[in-house]
């Protein structure tokens, strides 16, 4: 009875300090029937019993891999009887599953006990499922994850308590070694079972236990102790780690449904270990499944971010994620990329306004006679051009980009690629869709928007009547 106590007493501390539960919560306790989930019952039946009350509900998972599994399932069902405690059971047919998801014997074992297990948490409202895991579990978890090549959050093994569909999965015993677990049992005299599997190393998990760490001990007979610390020194340096990567994203990264982007310069200045977690936790925010975005492709994120030319670039990072360098400016974005569709408008008398409704932007044409326009006001870079009206080939048209498109720019001797312009004027590939054309009678680009003008129709002193072109956004706000 002493070490159940002092067994007891340990949990009961670990609690306390990690927050595992309050008292009154419902937990729903997986019991395989080993050693490990009959001891974590009979102590946290203790604990209900003589110090905080707690509501316990049994769970046991049969994934049909053994013949020995009704029989264990019936000890367990025993155990639960015997205790007062209710008593759910789940029976699989695991190798079918397998079958049909694709998954290994223990990846497919493991999807479905958990979905049991927290099925069984929603039904009885329980605020946590309590599961055995203990100090020797997170050693070949850990170990796992090093020969893996994890990184600090791989390192910092298993948590004492994670959420996942608003329940809390609990481990009280993460503290406590399998040798003083099965010590309690053979005290009291608590049945249990024996997995023969566990002797199987064509698993890795028991290859690890059975081979690799014995192998390690005859170099360091304190190993396992050194892996735990391991682990305790990577869990808080990585929830640290997260906070800094929180606040980054926070200040430097702008969002918008299914997108993300941050400033390469402000990226730069940041510590290489910051940059990767930063490129993660946006990568995570805009997909569900995460299981693609390994060390590599993050790396070919933050390297193409911090080359100093500039650039544009593209990166398929799976999950349905891209990433693009649009010079200056990385965007993350979860939106599959569409074409834009093509259009025409034809500007016509009388000047009534025309909505590009394919870019959500209105052109508007006006007249003004030469005694009331001043030739030094112009601003062709902005988002109006003036033109000669009795020079300019009528009907003008305004429409979308097309491939090998040229104007012939103010200034320069023969006409320039519309492509090339815009990539001098660094404009982000995602943004040259989003430009319109003014084109003449003849087919002629004399303007493109906020861009160059062309240098047809110049204003000169031998005007005498000016057409003014403009473009803005429909909400009437004027482009930048």
């Amino acid at each position: 009875m002493e070490q159940l106590n002092g067994l007891v007493e340990s949990v009961l501390a670990t609690a306390a300090d990690q927050g595992l539960w309050s008292p009154g919560d419902t937990l729903v306790v997986a019991v395989s029937g080993g050693p490990d989930s009959v001891t974590l019952l009979h102590v946290l039946h203790e604990i209900s019993l003589r110090y905080q009350p707690l509501r316990l509900i049994c769970a046991h998972v049969n994934h049909g891999f053994r013949e020995e599994s009704r029989e264990e399932a019936e000890m367990v069902r025993k155990l639960a009887a015997e205790l007062a405690i209710p008593f759910e059971l789940a029976e699989f047919d695991i190798p079918g599953f397998m079958k049909e998801s694709g998954l290994g014997p223990q990846e497919a074992a493991r999807e479905k006990r958990y979905r049991f297990l927290i099925d069984t948490a929603h039904r009885y409202e329980a605020q946590g499922v309590a599961l055995a895991h203990h100090a020797d579990d997170q050693a070949e978890t850990v170990l796992m994850r090093v020969l893996r090549g994890s990184g600090l959050a791989g390192l910092s093994g298993m948590k004492w308590k994670r959420t996942e569909k608003k329940v809390e999965l609990i481990r009280p015993f993460l503290r406590i070694n399998k040798t003083a677990l099965v010590e309690v049992c053979r005290e009291e005299g608590y049945a249990y079972a024996e997995d023969a599997s566990n002797q199987l190393t064509k698993y890795i998990r028991n290859a690890v236990r059975l081979e690799v760490l014995p192998f390690l001990e005859k170099y360091n007979g304190k190993v396992k102790q050194s892996l735990l610390q391991l682990a305790e020194i990577a869990g808080a340096e990585d929830e640290y780690m997260e906070e800094m990567a929180l606040k980054s994203y926070e200040e430097l990264v702008s969002r918008e449904p299914g997108k993300s982007a941050y400033d390469r310069a402000e990226f730069a200045a940041l510590p290489s270990a910051l940059q990767r977690r930063l490129i993660k936790l946006i990568l995570n925010y805009l997909s569900a499944d995460s299981s693609s975005f390994d060390f590599p492709k993050i790396e070919a994120v933050r390297r193409g971010t911090l080359q100093e030319h500039p650039t544009t670039w593209s990166l398929h990072l799976g999950g349905g994620l891209t990433c693009s360098r649009q010079y200056d400016t990385i965007v993350f974005s979860s939106k599959p990329v569409q074409q834009q569709a093509g259009y025409t408008y034809r500007l016509s008398f009388p000047f009534a306004p025309v909505g590009l409704t394919e870019i959500g932007k209105i052109i508007t044409m006006t007249v003004l006679e030469r005694e009331s326009f001043n030739v030094l006001g112009e601003d062709c870079t902005k988002m109006s051009a003036w033109f000669d009206s009795d020079e300019l080939i009528f009907p003008l048209t305004v429409r979308s980009r097309l491939p090998g498109d040229t104007i012939r720019v103010m200034g320069l001797n023969g006409s320039k690629k519309v492509k090339n312009i815009y990539i001098d004027d660094k404009i982000p590939a995602s943004q040259r869709n989003l430009i319109p054309l003014v084109c003449d009678g003849l087919g002629n680009i004399v303007w493109i928007p906020g861009v160059r003008r062309s240098m047809h129709a110049a204003v000169g002193r031998h005007t005498t009547s000016v057409l003014l072109l403009s473009m803005d956004s429909k909400s009437g706000r004027e482009e930048p």
